[in-house]
């Protein structure tokens, strides 16, 4: 973008979002300004206080690793500099529904197996080397400036944290810009301050899945190690098998992710742990842990709801002003759907940075919307397939939770099939073409398919 459409834009939150944010809008703002309350500069890749879950695994999704090495040239490269494991997601990451293992497959598609400190780190590195950007950490956002009559947002409101020769925070003081964007994940507060400004806050959808997920890390070598110089095994959890897990070879160990819903949770001491990972629906996740060495304490976390703030559906909102990542939408992290669709959302917001006077809101929310359908629709489909959790059930919803386990078993006999559906997952194609008659063909009467409802002969008994 040659022409700057803006002196000053500024970015709440140096998260995932918020870096990628900070990134495109570097080509459109004379300066860009990322301000967050953690010390960000000194973090390195240490796990950061607002950020906890941060110590479990997380995953990038195919698509975002495609915009992420497309604003940043060579990020692959740099992540195997790092002894990052990279791999093929159809033959390095083992996915299993009810105990099947979909068919290996090359996909061409790469895995990264970062870790999420690490993968921040990389990106605020690259970000704050860019020119006109500045990281302002150890800040408290404390609301936003507008125009009178609120029309516009002018700026936010700011208190520097202590200096450390004394007591309490430094003096507030009001920073303007052209362009505020919201990327504080999950607590932002855009909704409480709309209503001070005399908007309505954004409609929500929600699904209540009550998810908890614990992790525990273990050195290497494993004396009974199943991946090799594999990424990943992932028993994925489902309504006849609700415990699941991810088994990941990272840069400097191996960790364990146990997920449970409804209020089922992984126990942090270690006996309760191995107990835990030996109801999976495979054996091999437990073989691999049960005698390695452990390297730090367990972390749970618990994640009540999927919620999606609907922004496109308001009449009114105010100029100057979006919202990114998980303060717009925020997915059940067993999908690993969040920092993919953070990075949609830079893309979405690259494409309205042309207009004279800064991106409308309403164009750039329904664009967002767009983007976040796919994603949203299969998460929350695979999660109301659970009968306690709740939720809108649609029509296509139910019909969903019907079809889906049927690819799913059919993807365990077919290449084919496996293909598409990681390509979908991973948010390369869209989950229409699954539909496809010649894909439905292969799930319906392809290889295996009278067989497919019965339970593994290897399912532990509490899932017989």
């Amino acid at each position: 973008m040659a022409a700057k459409i803006g002196d000053h834009a500024v970015v709440l939150g140096g998260s995932i979002g918020g870096l990628l944010a900070a990134r495109v809008l570097s080509d459109a703002y004379g300066r860009v300004t990322v301000i967050d309350r953690d010390d960000l500069t000194g973090a390195g890749a240490d796990v950061r206080r607002s950020v906890p879950w941060a110590v479990h695994i997380h995953a990038l999704l195919e698509r975002g690793r495609q915009i992420i090495e497309e604003l940043f040239p060579g990020f692959v490269d740099d992540m195997l500099a790092l002894d990052v494991p990279v791999g093929d997601y159809g033959t390095t990451c083992h996915y299993y529904f009810n105990g099947r293992m979909l068919a290996e497959t090359e996909t061409g598609m790469a895995c990264v197996a970062a870790n999420r400190p690490v993968l921040e780190h990389f990106l605020r590195t690259r970000v704050a080397a860019l020119p006109g950007v500045v990281l302002r950490e150890g800040t408290d956002i404390t609301g936003l400036r507008a125009s009178a009559g609120n029309g516009r947002i002018t700026g936010v409101t700011v208190r520097p944290h202590g200096d450390g020769e004394g007591d309490g925070a430094g003096a507030a003081e009001t920073i303007e810009a052209d362009l505020v964007v919201d990327a504080t994940g999950r607590a932002s507060r855009t909704p409480r301050w709309l209503e001070e400004l005399g908007y309505a806050p954004p409609p929500e959808e929600k699904v209540h899945m009550d998810l908890t997920y614990t992790t525990m890390d273990f050195t290497g070598p494993l004396p009974d190690d199943p991946l090799g110089e594999d990424i990943a095994l992932v028993p994925t959890a489902t309504p006849a098998f609700p415990r699941g897990a991810i088994f990941a070879r990272l840069a400097d160990r191996y960790a364990l992710t146990l997920t449970g819903i409804n209020g089922d949770r992984a126990p942090t001491d270690r006996e309760g742990f191995l107990a835990y990972a030996k109801t999976l629906p495979i054996p091999q996740v437990h073989a691999a842990v049960r005698d390695a060495e452990q390297r730090a304490p367990a972390g749970s976390f618990r994640f009540p709801a999927s919620v999606r703030r609907r922004y496109e559906r308001l009449r009114r909102f105010p100029a100057g002003y979006l919202v990114i990542g998980d303060a717009a939408c925020v997915f059940n992290p067993v999908y690993a759907q969040g920092m993919t669709v953070a990075a949609l959302g830079a893309s979405v917001l690259a494409r309205h940075l042309d207009a004279a006077g800064g991106p409308r809101a309403d164009a750039y929310f329904r664009d967002l919307a767009r983007a976040t359908d796919a994603p949203w629709s299969m998460s929350a489909a695979a999660d109301l397939g659970y009968p306690q959790v709740r939720g809108r059930r649609t029509v296509a919803t139910r019909m969903a939770n019907v079809f889906m386990p049927r690819v799913q078993a059919a993807a365990a006999h077919d290449p084919v099939v496996a293909r598409k559906f990681i390509r979908t997952i991973s948010l390369i194609d869209p989950p229409q073409g699954l539909m496809k008659p010649s894909v439905i063909g292969r799930v319906l009467f392809g290889p295996g398919a009278r067989s497919r409802s019965e339970v593994p002969a290897n399912a532990p008994a509490a899932f017989r």
